[in-house]
This record gives C-alpha cells, sequence and structure tokens, in this order.
C-alpha cells in the first residue's frame, strides 16, 4: 500500500478540480438551490492566520454536503477591498492602494486555495473594479431619486488619525474602530442615507428571522432602539420659543421640576438676548464638545451643569415655572437634545436635582406602597428615586390612575404619541481617496444634479498622492482636470462631488452580484435572482451584528421596494463564528507575535488535517485557542482512515454495520446544525468499531463520504484508489436504516413508587414479563415485606414498580 503522502494528494486533487470544473454554479430547473456565503474579507497584507479559515471550512463542509445532497450549490467568494482598511495599509507601505490590493488579492487566493474549498472562482467578485462599484452607484442613484439620499451639514464622529468622518457604527465606544484613536465632533458637509426610514421595517422582519442566533438579533434591536413614548413642549416664558422633549413617562409630567438641554442646543443661541450668564454656557459648551460621548454619559459620572439664568420654562401640565439647566450628560442629536426632569422618578434626574438642590415631587405612587397602606415615602425619596410604575398622586385631574392609562390620557392632551429610535441616519461620506466616488455634481445653476446612468461609473482617477487631507476634503478635490466637469441638466461648468464611498458601500449588496457576475446590463437578473435568493447559509464575524448586517438589511430593502429584489430579508440563516485565539490566548495579531500562517501547517500536516482539526476544537460559535500540538491527532485520525484500505471483511460485522448507520445519521444532522467537532468525533468512534473489527469495501465506501466534505483531498484519493472514476464530491450523500441504527439491547430505567433505583439491560423489545423478572432482582432491596399493587412498563424505556 502507497504512503500517505499529503503533499502531492492535495496538490494534485486541487489541479484535478479546478480543470474539471466540479465547483461550477448552475441555475438548474427543477433542482433546489442551496447559496452558501462567507462574509468576504478585505485582503489585508499579512494574509491569512489559522483563525481566518475557520468559517470558510465550515460554510465548505455545508456546501459540499448540501452538493452531495443533490442541491445546485452557489458558494462564491470575493474581495472586500475598498475602504480604510486597504487605504491605511498602502499609506503605511508606501504603494499605491490599487497594488496593494492587487498583491494581497492574489496572497488570499493563493492561500485559500491550498486549504481545498470549493468556491466557484468564475464568480469571484471585487468591490474596486469598476465594473462592479458601477451598480454600487446604481443604488446610490436610486436611494438619491427616493429622498433617501441627502447632503447635511451637522456634527459628525471625526477620527484624528484616518482623517475622516465615521458613522456610529464604526466607532468601538468612543473611539475608531479601525485605529483606536479617539473621536471628536466636527461639524462638516457630507452625504447621509436615510436608514431611519426603514427602522420599524428593520425591528419588525427580525421576527421573518427564526434561523439567527438570538444574541445577534438582540444586538441590532438594541441598536436600532425603538422607545415609545410621547412628545410635549414646553414654553419659554416671556417669549415665542418652545422646548421639545421626548419621553417615554409621560405619566410623570406633573413631577417635572426643571429641565435639562444639551450645552451646545441651538436654542441658547435664539434666547441670547434673555440668558443673563451666556460667557458661562458657552464656556461649558466649549467643555463639553471636548469631552466623547462615552465620557459625557457615564453611569456613576459626577453630574455638572450651569443654569440658564434669566429663563424659565412653563411646564404645561401645572403652569409651574421651572429652571432650565444645560448638562453634558444631554446630547445634542439624541432625542430632541432637551429632557424634562423628574427627579423623584428617574436615577439620573435625581442625582441632579441633589447635588443642585432642586424639588424632588413623587408623581407615581408604587403600587408595593399601596398594597401596604403606606402613603407617605418622602423619606426615602430623598435617598434615590421610585422608578417603577404605580398609581398617579399629585396629577390633578389623573390622581388615581395606573401609570399605563395615565400615559395615554396625559399625552393625549398634553402631547402627541411619538415613536423615536436610537438608530441615527447613515453617515455615507468618507474625505478619503480609496472608495467609489459618490456619483454626483455641483452645479451653480442647477445645484446637486445626479450623473446620469448611462455615464456609469464615475471612475476613480489614477492619482501619485492620496494620502487624506484632514481637512475635510477628500484628496480628489486637488485632481482640477477629474473635479471640473459639465452639468448633465444645464450642460455648464459643475464640479464632482469629491468625497468618496464607506467600505460598507460595496459589501452591502455583495450577496446579489454573484448570482450574475458578468451582467453588464442590470445589477442582477431577476430569473436569477429569484432562483438562488435568500442566501440559505450565511458565516462570518458577530463584530458585524450593527453595522454590515443592518447596512446590508437597509440596502436589500430598499432594493426590494424599487422591485430589483425578490424577497424582503437577504439571510435566511446566520450563523456567526468563533475566533480561534492564539496559543497564549490572546488575540492573534502581528503585534503580539502569535500569529501562524495556514500555510505552514499546510505543509507540514496537510490541509485535510488543518481542516479535521479546526473544526475538531470544540463547538463552532465558541472561541477557543489554538495549540499546533493537537494537530497530532487530527493526522493520525487521517492516517487511520487511510489504512482502513489495505484489507476487506467479504461479509459486514453486525455492530459496524450498526455504528456505520448510527454515524450518516449523525454527521449528517450535525453538519446541518454546524456541530462539526461532534461529527468528527462519530466518524472517530466508526473508525475505532472498524478497527476492532473488519469493514466491507460497501461500508468504506459509505464512510468515505461522509468524511469527504471534512477531508476531501484524502477522501477524493481514497474513492478512486478503490475503483471510482467519478470524483466523490458528485455522489449521493448516503442514507441510513433506521432499523440498523437500533442497538440489540436496550437500558431501562427501573423505579420504584416513581422513583429511579437501578437500570437493566434486556433484549430491545423484551415483553414486560421478561422485564419485571430482571428488574425484580435489581431492585430486590427495595421490595422486601410490601405488596406489590401495580406494574407501569414502557418497553424499551422503563418500567415502574408500584407497592402498597
Amino acid at each position: 500500500m502507497r504512503s500517505y503522502d499529503h503533499k502531492k494528494i492535495e496538490k494534485k486533487w486541487q489541479k484535478k478540480w479546478e480543470k474539471s470544473g466540479i465547483y461550477r454554479s448552475e441555475e438548474t430547473s427543477g433542482k433546489p438551490k442551496a447559496f452558501v456565503l462567507d462574509m468576504f474579507p478585505y485582503p489585508s497584507g499579512e494574509g491569512l492566520h489559522v483563525g481566518h479559515p475557520k468559517g470558510y471550512i465550515a460554510t465548505d463542509i455545508f456546501s459540499r454536503h448540501a452538493r452531495m445532497q443533490g442541491k445546485s450549490v452557489l458558494h462564491p467568494m470575493g474581495w472586500d477591498a475598498f475602504g480604510l482598511p486597504a487605504e491605511n495599509y498602502a499609506i503605511k507601505n508606501k504603494v499605491h492602494p490599487r497594488k496593494a490590493v492587487e498583491k494581497n488579492v492574489a496572497r488570499f487566493k493563493e492561500q485559500l486555495q491550498k486549504i481545498g474549498l470549493d468556491y466557484d472562482w468564475s464568480r469571484e467578485i471585487n468591490t474596486t473594479d469598476p465594473e462592479y462599484y458601477r451598480w454600487t452607484q446604481w443604488i446610490f442613484l436610486k436611494l438619491f431619486e427616493k429622498g433617501l439620499a441627502y447632503e447635511s451639514f451637522e456634527p459628525i464622529n471625526w477620527c484624528p488619525s484616518c482623517q475622516t468622518g465615521l458613522a456610529n457604527e464604526d466607532l468601538d465606544g468612543n473611539v475608531c474602530e479601525r485605529c483606536g484613536t479617539v473621536v471628536e465632533k466636527r461639524p462638516m458637509r457630507q452625504w447621509t442615507l436615510k436608514i431611519t426610514d426603514y427602522a420599524e421595517r428593520l425591528l419588525k422582519d427580525l421576527d421573518l428571522l427564526p434561523e439567527w442566533q438570538e444574541h445577534i438579533k438582540e444586538s441590532q434591536r438594541n441598536w436600532i432602539g425603538k422607545s415609545e413614548g410621547a412628545e410635549i413642549e414646553f414654553a419659554i416664558q416671556g417669549t415665542d420659543e418652545k422646548l421639545k422633549v421626548f419621553t417615554t413617562r409621560p405619566d410623570t409630567l406633573f413631577g417635572a421640576t426643571y429641565m435639562v438641554i444639551a450645552p451646545e442646543h441651538p436654542i441658547i443661541h435664539k434666547l441670547e438676548s434673555h440668558i443673563e450668564n451666556v460667557p458661562e454656557l458657552a464656556k461649558y459648551a466649549k467643555e463639553a464638545l471636548a469631552k466623547t460621548e462615552i465620557e459625557r454619559t457615564a453611569e456613576g459620572k459626577e453630574k455638572t451643569g450651569v443654569k440658564l439664568e434669566g429663563v424659565m420654562a412653563i411646564n404645561p401640565a401645572n403652569k409651574e415655572c421651572i429652571p432650565i439647566y444645560a448638562a453634558d450628560y444631554v446630547l445634542a442629536h439624541y432625542g430632541t437634545g432637551a429632557i424634562m426632569a423628574v427627579p423623584a422618578h428617574d436615577f439620573r434626574d435625581h442625582e441632579f436635582a441633589t447635588k443642585f438642590n432642586l424639588p424632588i415631587r413623587e408623581v407615581v405612587h408604587p403600587l408595593s406602597a399601596v398594597k401596604a397602606g403606606i402613603s407617605d415615602i418622602s423619606a426615602s425619596l430623598q435617598a434615590a428615586p421610585i422608578v417603577m410604575e404605580g398609581i398617579l398622586i399629585n396629577s390633578s385631574e389623573f390622581d388615581g390612575l395606573p401609570s399605563e392609562e395615565a400615559k395615554v390620557r396625559i399625552t393625549a392632551k398634553f402631547g402627541i404619541a411619538q415613536t423615536t429610535y436610537k438608530l441615527r441616519d447613515w453617515v455615507f461620506s468618507r474625505q478619503r481617496y480609496w472608495g467609489e466616488p459618490i456619483p454626483i455634481v455641483h452645479c451653480q445653476k442647477d445645484g446637486v444634479v445626479p450623473v446620469p446612468y448611462d455615464q456609469l461609473p464615475v471612475r476613480l482617477p489614477e492619482v501619485e498622492h492620496y494620502e487624506p487631507t484632514g481637512t475635510g476634503e477628500s484628496p480628489l478635490a486637488a485632481i482640477p482636470e477629474w473635479v471640473n466637469t459639465t452639468c448633465p441638466k444645464c450642460g455648464g461648468p459643475a464640479k464632482r462631488e469629491t468625497n468618496t464611498m464607506p467600505q460598507w458601500a460595496g459589501s452591502s449588496w455583495y450577496y446579489l452580484r454573484f448570482m450574475d457576475p458578468t451582467n453588464d446590463a442590470a445589477l442582477v437578473d431577476p430569473a436569477k435572482e429569484k432562483y438562488w435568493a435568500p442566501v440559505d447559509m450565511y458565516v462570518g464575524g458577530a463584530e458585524h451584528a450593527t453595522r454590515h448586517l443592518i447596512y446590508a438589511r437597509f440596502w436589500h430593502k430598499f432594493l426590494f421596494d424599487i422591485s430589483v429584489v425578490s424577497t424582503p430579508e437577504p439571510f435566511t440563516r446566520l450563523i456567526s463564528v468563533g475566533l480561534i485565539m492564539a496559543e497564549d490566548g490572546k488575540k492573534m495579531s502581528k503585534r503580539y507575535g502569535n500569529v501562524i500562517n495556514p500555510d505552514d501547517i499546510v505543509e507540514t500536516y496537510g490541509a485535510d488535517t488543518l481542516r479535521i482539526y479546526e473544526m475538531f476544537m470544540g463547538p463552532f460559535t465558541d472561541a477557543i485557542a489554538w495549540k499546533t500540538s493537537n494537530l497530532i491527532g487530527a493526522r493520525r485520525f487521517i492516517e487511520r482512515v487511510w489504512r482502513l484500505q489495505e484489507s476487506f471483511a467479504e461479509s459486514a460485522d453486525e455492530n459496524v454495520e450498526r455504528v456505520l448507520h448510527q454515524t450518516i445519521k449523525k454527521v449528517g444532522e450535525d453538519i446541518r446544525n454546524f456541530k462539526f467537532n461532534t461529527a468528527i468525533s462519530a466518524m472517530m468512534i466508526f473508525v475505532n468499531e472498524a478497527e476492532a473489527k473488519s469493514v466491507t469495501k460497501g461500508q468504506y465506501k459509505a464512510f468515505l463520504k461522509l468524511l469527504a466534505p471534512f477531508a476531501p483531498h484524502m477522501a477524493d484519493d481514497l474513492w478512486h484508489e478503490i475503483g471510482n472514476e467519478t470524483s466523490i464530491h458528485l455522489e449521493k450523500w448516503p442514507k441510513y436504516d433506521p432499523q440498523k441504527i437500533l442497538a440489540d439491547t436496550v437500558t431501562i430505567a427501573v423505579q420504584v413508587n416513581g422513583k429511579a433505583r437501578a437500570t437493566v439491560s434486556v433484549p430491545r423489545d423484551s415483553d414486560e414479563e421478561t422485564v419485571k423478572k430482571v428488574a425484580l432482582e435489581a431492585v430486590a432491596r427495595w421490595l422486601e415485606g410490601k405488596e406489590q399493587v401495580r406494574v407501569i412498563f414502557v418497553p424499551n424505556r422503563l418500567i415502574n414498580l408500584v407497592l402498597a
């Protein structure tokens, strides 16, 4: 028997698969489909480390299994190559982003191919390809037509290091997710997408996704942040101005004893002639703007504030004049930038009122106090607020009403029922070079004018210098021959939009282009979209729960509304991959010097060994530390399978046959449920049994089919070695016989008066008398001196002896 030479075998089969095109996807009428998708990577200069392939190997196993089940499989790969990661790498290494991307893509692709993944490379896409981003620009123009893309000028997140504006989703707390720099608030012109128009649908349609992991859906719910309450206006005494607030507790309106506004609230400027301490407020506002949102809103932070001297607000419920404070814990862009402060029933308001010696008035008496007959809780209110709902007091005609009813009636009389969302509109501009040009021109006569569809793509110009300017303008602004153009509307002089799109633009719809990657007449052919949509299995990092996944769902719903796609949601099933940590327990990083290159593992142990090891490490969604020494166990398992071909038995051993059918059932179920570690464990149990007894050629063939998605090179090689001509990956998945998975004996629980006392092993399907005889012996000591009244018998499961 020839030895197992992984280098020779893996190169051989990778060439054969590529030449034969067995992984090419086809829209086969009448055949069920499986669209299996990885979150495509941005090709960094460092290449892949052993943590990256975990998700790719999993989708490879899943898609190979689907193909063997007779499904038409689409399992593509591409490159998310625009944006800050690629540009920052290029700047650091003093190379043009395009050249860096080309080099890095080639490196990534080479590494992925060594692992033997079943991608259809004929459908490869790259977000930096003008023929791809032509359709990204097309989607932007459609959004613009519908009023969902607009220009704005307001404070946004600015990263001083990356020198660009960022969306809220690009932050990790108060720092740039890419470089870790604390962001600033900087007012500037930018393009924004009105994702808030889709907030309710994004929230409600999570119910259409039962196969998404609950923690991902909960992250989206929290990010969207729906709040239902009331919008109420407080007049400013002696002026025509009003302060608008949103509150989820309109039942506490009579308890509002002061108001708080953000230090940068525009009403301060409007009331300058009435305010007596404008310089003090300006100084406080400047200090507040220098702080991050995290610093301003942190739990336990000591409250600060400045009273607006000379002005008072009027509580609309009781006409009481109440003071107004500017305090940095209120943010201008959150809600209305103003709150009615009810210190008796809110922790932050209570803390502020205590510090500034403001009135604390109870207006909602807790139900517990009502039931206990306690009418006065003023002493405890001085120490802490009562935040639960209850019965209204000190609220005029609403006294005695429960909170829920009071909310409705007070809102009807003093405000407007309102629903708000934490989700903000998507800041879509980047003041950088490496991104899709926004297809807009600015004309002195006609203003903002969209580029005609037949002039797409607006190509990114080739430049020598692309470093960010830091001025708030993209480097494109310094290229007059590109910027200066003619207005499509009037033919007069105009200037191109110089901001570029964020990295998230190309990745918000890429799954659709995989369905029809070379179409130059449409984003996707409707027939192909209807065949492949939606994505059946989507696998990637959990960190995209509140960024990519929300953006992609938003764009998809918009494309659904304009009849480009046929489904309301893009991804049917979503699973997040657990990180593979370094051996030292840290995240693998070049910075820590703990990165392990998969090429080295493939060279030494083989791609199939790498695949088996990564899937056997533990549950797929769990983070787990890498340990190179554990590869030896995976390698030994493969070699044991290899040696089983040495001799085949003429007849099947019953135990081996039973374990085989149990393994067929287990592995199929586990692949569908992404329980790859237990699938491999089941295959190891079969190999143990086959080695201890014997295995027929038919049993071996069935087992190789089970192993094929996990160790595709070796399985195909062994398949041909034992006399087959077609690829094992085009074979049908084996079926198990339900009768053959049953053991000859079963374990039955023996109970006495319902309490478990013993277990006994008996032949399967034994009758009551047979089981009772064995059971009486097993529990004899619990029966002494007692009379047996009756027997409860459940075949193959339990027997319960009921005593008097």
